[in-house]
Formats: structure tokens, C-alpha cells, sequence
């Protein structure tokens, strides 16, 4: 069948055929969670419009993830909802599905896709995810494609991973004109006519029954019902495509002019904050990117030569609009190069071999500050600065950027080792952070650790050579008074002990 998807996001993932007599296509949603500018979702539309069957759309929320805790969990049902509410004028039926207990949604996926022609997943480097798709393709007996919707660039694009930012921008600088001739629909069913499948076989539906409206809505009461092992409160911000929308034109209509100069100072609120959206898959790297380039009144033909891996010129866009592309395209993707290549992207032996040696030299120095797990989270450190910053990280779900990086390396130097210290961050932003668990996440913390990074002068106590960042010199730097004023007391949101672990 001839396709319109670039063919390095695609991935067959058994040797089974299509089975042509089947009832449906099937598009298992896991990573992409939206229904537009979604590669896994125009292959899905492609499939039923060749076979001419309806489309089925799942997606579904296990009980037990790594981390699962009312914030997660009512993030994800909101997008849920959001896309129940947007597939009821397209052709396709959307069936969501969330576990009231550990290991009910087993065989789900099995059970439908033995009346399916066709099972489309979605192709995500990161998480449990990988594996979830791995074990489905053993059990999934119809041919079984994954597609990557995860950035401009396919994760296929390169044979390698890469040692820095820059060295990053100077591959896909090369790439990108190709990346830019072929995006996503927007509307993938637009103008689509499908036969419609009217409900799922009695014995799908019977043994895994659709969740209440109350549940899928997000209501708190009644995700605490469900044997969460987490219990961090919900973030004070929604999930769903049209939250995620929101914060898009909000921030580029009036951030996005600032954020080259102004986006470090906390005080300025200059950040897109577009970071759980796109974790989530509620919101696409394409549309962001194309929301900007309408902001910029920039076509494809504007775009200039490959410049050697510098951070402007490229997109012949404005300074502020080329720094967020900068992070949203170089650091993001860069991240997912990294996972979809190396298995051990969360292991301390993936730092580059310099990083490795000069932390192993200097793992026996003294400390003069040690502090346990649940001193950092419950942002017990002399450090007001930091302390701070981890407030802000239990209570909303986010951290500044530029705080992010201070925070990663005062763990460094206020843990027994640098091992302990990855462990600590990685527990800690996996936990709280509504934009964890992510590619991006993981760059960002072990770039604490030297990844992506090269030596500095002069060597240190604890850190030997990897580069070192201080809370006086940020207080010098960064306009803080109104960050700190807000979460720098126990008013800021301390969080209550007995909530913070499993």
C-alpha cells in the first residue's frame, strides 16, 4: 500500500499479515495522545481506507506505571476526555480505557486485535514504553506497525547518537528541509468517510468496561479511589489538546518576543511551560512549530543554509523565535536520539568517559552537606535558593529552566556519590514533575553529570572537572525576588509528610 508517512517513521514490528477480512483498523494510542497532527494516526486513516473498514481508536491508563500518582493520572484523564469529546464528529470510534485495579487491562489489547485488519501503535524511545510495545508485538497476531510522531525529526534519522547540542545542530541542520516537505495533517479525518463501527464485541465490552464519566473528567475524589501507589496531588493546570492549545497561542502571542533574553530570570516569566503538553503527547511538535512560523509570517522557502551548528541564522527567523527553536527542536530531539539509540540513557555508565572518570576520582571527597531522600523532597536543604526551587516543583508539577540546572547540581554536590545523586534526581523530577519521565528529562539530568557537556577549570572537591554552578552567583545573575517571595517560605508549599513516597 502506498503511504504518504516518511518511511523511517515507520516500524513493522511482527511478520504477521494484515488480515483483510477484519472488522477494523486498530490505532493503539500510548505515546501521541491527540487525534491531529499525529503520524500514527493519518497511517491508521491510510489502512481503513484501503481495506474500506471503520477505524478503532484505544487508548488506555494503566493503575500501576512507575510514578503513577493522582497528578499523572488526572493530567492523562483530561486528555482523555478531550479526545472523546473531539472523535464524536469523526469518522471513528475512540474507546478509552483506565484499570481500576493493577493488571485489569491485561489482554485488552490481545482481544481486539483479533478482529482487527491491522494494529497501529505509537514509537516512543523513553519509559516503560518500549517494552509495553515489544510484549505486544509477541501477543498481537495481525500485522503490528509503530509510527514516530515525536519530533521534526524521525529518531531514524541518524545511525548515531551525538556527544553534544552542537554537534546535533550541525546533523540536522542538514536534515531539516527534508523534515519540513512532509508534516502531519492537522486534521487527519477531515474530508475522511469510513463505514462507522457502531460498539465493541460483547465480550470486550463486558470484561473491560469504558470508565465513568466522572473518573474520565478528572474528578479527584475519584481517582482517589484508585489503588495509586503515589499520592502527589494534581498540578494546578489541565491536560487535553485544548489546554495545551491554549498555553500554545498564549505563550507565543505574548513570551515568545522575550524569550531569547528573558526566558533564565525566573522573575520574568518568559518560558513556553508547552513541556507536559508535549511529554504527553497532547500537543504536537509540528503544531508548535507551525504556530511559530505563523507568528513569524515564515515559509519553508525562508529557511537558510546549514551554518556549521550555530544557534542563529538558520531559520531566518527572529532571535527570541530561534532560541525556542533552539530547545524545542535541538535539546528536545536530542534527548530522543539518545533514548532511542542507547537502552542505558538512565544508567550513570552512559555518561561520556571523561564525565565518568573525574566523578570516580573525586566520589570519596567530603561533603560538607549530606542530605537523605526525603530531606530533598521535602525541600529540607540550608539552601533557600534550592529549596525554593523544589517547592515549586511539589506544588505545581514544574520547575524554571534555568533552576532546573542549579537544582540538578547542588544533588551532586549534597549526595554520598554521584550515582546516588542521579538516582536522587531521577526519582525526585520522575515523581513531581507533570513533564517527566521523559527524553528531555533525562538529558537534563545527566547533563548535571557531564553528558553533553565538556570539561571545566578548575577541578573541584565532588565534581573534578564537570562544570559547576552556584546558588550565589545565580542570585547574582537571575532576577529572583519575586520567585523567591513566593516559594521561597513554608507558604511556598511545603509538602505534608507521609505523602511523598510509595
Amino acid at each position: 500500500m502506498e503511504s504518504r508517512i516518511p518511511e523511517s517513521r515507520l516500524t513493522v514490528r511482527n511478520g504477521a499479515p494484515a488480515r483483510v477480512d477484519g472488522d477494523y483498523v486498530l490505532y493503539w494510542c500510548t505515546a501521541a495522545r491527540r487525534l491531529d497532527w499525529n503520524y500514527a494516526l493519518d497511517r491508521a486513516i491510510e489502512w481503513a481506507r484501503e481495506l474500506k473498514r471503520p477505524l478503532l481508536v484505544l487508548e488506555g491508563l494503566r493503575v500501576d506505571y512507575p510514578w503513577a500518582s493522582p497528578r499523572l493520572h488526572r493530567f492523562v484523564l483530561q486528555g482523555m476526555a478531550a479526545n472523546r469529546a473531539a472523535a464524536a464528529d469523526k469518522p471513528l470510534l475512540y474507546r478509552p480505557y483506565v484499570e481500576t485495579k493493577a493488571g485489569a487491562g491485561k489482554g485488552l489489547l490481545a482481544a481486539l486485535a483479533r478482529h482487527a485488519c491491522v494494529v497501529i501503535g505509537d514509537d516512543y524511545p523513553c519509559f516503560f514504553l518500549p517494552r509495553m510495545v515489544a510484549a505486544a508485538a509477541a501477543a498481537v497476531h495481525v500485522r503490528f506497525e509503530t509510527v514516530d510522531s515525536n519530533g521534526l525529526l524521525p529518531v531514524n534519522a541518524s545511525p548515531v547518537t551525538f556527544p553534544s547540542a552542537y554537534a546535533f545542530r550541525r546533523f540536522w541542520q542538514k536534515e531539516m528541509a527534508g523534515a519540513l516537505a512532509h508534516f502531519p495533517r492537522p486534521d487527519p479525518c477531515k474530508g475522511v468517510e469510513l463505514p462507522r463501527l457502531a460498539a465493541l464485541p460483547a465480550t470486550v465490552e463486558s470484561r473491560w468496561p469504558e470508565p465513568s464519566g466522572l473518573l474520565l473528567s478528572g474528578d479527584v475524589a475519584a481517582i482517589e479511589r484508585l489503588p495509586l501507589r503515589g499520592a502527589v496531588p494534581p498540578a494546578p493546570f489541565d491536560g487535553g489538546t485544548p489546554a495545551a492549545r491554549a498555553a500554545l497561542v498564549e505563550f507565543v502571542a505574548k513570551r515568545l518576543p522575550r524569550y531569547g533574553e528573558e526566558r533564565s530570570d525566573p522573575d520574568a516569566d518568559a518560558v513556553s511551560g508547552l513541556s507536559p503538553w508535549l511529554h504527553f503527547g497532547h500537543l504536537s511538535t509540528h503544531e508548535v512549530f507551525a504556530e511559530v512560523a505563523r507568528r513569524e509570517q515564515w515559509k519553508r522557502g525562508d529557511l537558510g543554509a546549514p551554518n556549521g551548528g550555530k544557534k542563529e541564522g538558520f531559520w531566518q527567523m527572529s532571535a527570541a523565535a530561534e532560541s525556542f527553536l533552539d530547545e524545542l527542536i535541538g535539546w528536545r530531539e536530542l534527548g530522543f536520539n539518545f533514548c532511542h539509540h542507547r537502552p542505558d540513557y538512565a544508567e550513570f555508565e552512559s555518561l561520556p568517559e571523561w564525565a565518568k572518570e573525574t566523578l570516580r576520582q573525586h566520589a570519596l571527597d567530603e561533603r560538607l552537606h549530606t542530605y537523605s531522600l526525603e530531606q530533598f523532597a521535602a525541600a529540607r536543604t540550608h539552601d533557600p535558593v534550592w529549596n525554593a526551587a523544589q517547592r515549586e516543583l511539589v506544588t505545581t508539577g514544574r520547575m524554571h529552566n534555568y533552576l532546573r540546572m542549579l537544582w540538578g547540581k547542588k544533588i551532586v554536590e549534597w549526595t554520598k556519590s554521584p550515582q546516588q545523586a542521579a538516582e536522587f534526581m531521577i526519582e525526585l523530577n520522575n515523581r513531581y514533575a507533570v513533564d517527566g519521565r521523559d527524553p528531555n528529562s533525562y538529558s537534563g539530568i545527566f547533563w548535571v553529570l557531564g553528558r553533553y557537556d565538556r570539561p571545566w577549570a578548575p577541578e573541584r572537591d565532588v565534581f573534578g572537572v564537570i562544570r559547576w554552578m552556584s546558588s550565589a552567583n545565580t542570585l547574582k545573575k537571575l532576577r529572583m525576588k519575586e520567585y523567591l517571595s513566593k516559594w521561597g517560605g513554608e507558604a511556598g508549599g511545603k509538602p505534608a509528610d507521609g505523602v511523598l513516597f510509595r
